[in-house]
């Protein structure tokens, strides 16, 4: 169950990125430390990504860890 909240944050973060990505692409950063900030959004972005992902495939593999969350 968890696993739809937790594929659903992977997308928003995705769009994120795209966004800003796109945005990057275009010429939108109005100076140079807006662009550095907008990369370091999409390097946090991306690092909280695999930080989802990792505990994703956790959820999914971890048999004990399952168990731990269905008895509370």
């Amino acid at each position: 169950m968890i696993d739809k909240y937790l594929t659903h944050l992977i997308n928003k973060v995705n769009d994120d990125v795209s966004q800003l990505q796109t945005s990057m692409a275009d010429g939108h950063a109005k100076d140079y430390p807006e662009y550095k900030r907008m990369c370091g959004e999409v390097k946090g972005l991306l690092t909280a990504r695999l930080y989802i992902i990792g505990l994703q495939e956790r959820l999914i593999n971890d048999d004990e860890w399952n168990l731990k969350l269905r008895l509370g």
